[in-house]
């Protein structure tokens, strides 16, 4: 269910490299990468929250890059159960590729 990754992922906007990690966790085949991995001149906090009925409630974000936005294209659980291993960690979506390298 949560699972620890070890190659090296990278998730990719506009053609950038918006964040980079050889310690994602996995969570239903989606990456969540270490926040400290994820470029912070691209990420701005959002209004939104989400709630997931096992994971909990999430804090979207949006970026941008080199002048094109994706709003909420990116979230985070600050208080992730029963995933904890998520916690501090940002995973994206809305036409952001991630794939291993």
């Amino acid at each position: 269910m949560c699972e620890r990754e070890s190659p090296n992922v990278r998730a990719v906007w506009n053609g950038v490299t918006t964040a980079e990690s050889d310690a994602t966790v996995v969570v239903e085949r989606q990456h969540y990468f270490p926040r400290a991995s994820v470029r912070d001149e691209y990420l701005r906090s959002s209004w939104l929250i989400s709630l997931c009925w096992w994971k909990g409630i999430a804090r979207h974000y949006t970026f941008e890059v080199e002048g094109v936005r994706n709003t909420n294209g990116a979230w985070s659980y600050p208080g992730p159960w029963p995933c904890r291993n998520i916690r501090g960690h940002v995973a994206f979506w809305k036409g952001v590729e991630v794939a291993r390298t």
